[in-house]
């Protein structure tokens, strides 16, 4: 109950204290030309701060267009390191086989020589022993 009371005096002071007591019915008449100068100026101002805002919007979504735009290139440049380092691995790998193949061709060159001397040895040895058995 104590609070109460004190809330309603608190409140109650406080109305006084945010009263206004002085009212002030002064106006400016300024002259015909002089106003028109003036609707002029304030209407010029409106449309340059709409016009600010436009370009206020169109300097972000330029930025935004080159901040699109670099990430683009810096992808496109990842890209060409990959397929050059693809194609580094390519011919890498086709100097590999055309060596695997020389040296697969030379041995075959050995292997079909090894055969046809070890052929025409079994046919000297044939020959030798019906030779002999006669």
């Amino acid at each position: 109950m104590k609070k109460l009371m004190l809330l309603i005096l608190l409140t109650m002071t406080s109305l006084l204290g945010f009263s206004q007591s002085v009212t002030d019915n002064t106006s400016i008449q300024l002259k015909r030309p002089i106003v028109k100068l003036v609707i002029k100026d304030l209407i010029l101002g409106d449309g340059l701060k709409k016009e600010l805002s436009l370009v206020s919007t169109k300097v972000f979504l330029l930025e935004n267009k080159i901040v699109l735009k670099d990430s683009t290139i810096n992808n496109l440049n990842s890209q060409i390191t990959n397929f050059n380092s693809i194609l580094f691995n390519n011919n890498n790998q086709f100097e590999l086989s055309q060596e695997l193949n020389k040296k697969l061709k030379l041995s075959l060159k050995k292997q079909r020589l090894k055969t046809k001397l070890t052929g025409g040895a079994g046919i000297i040895a044939i020959v030798g022993v019906i030779l002999l058995l006669k």
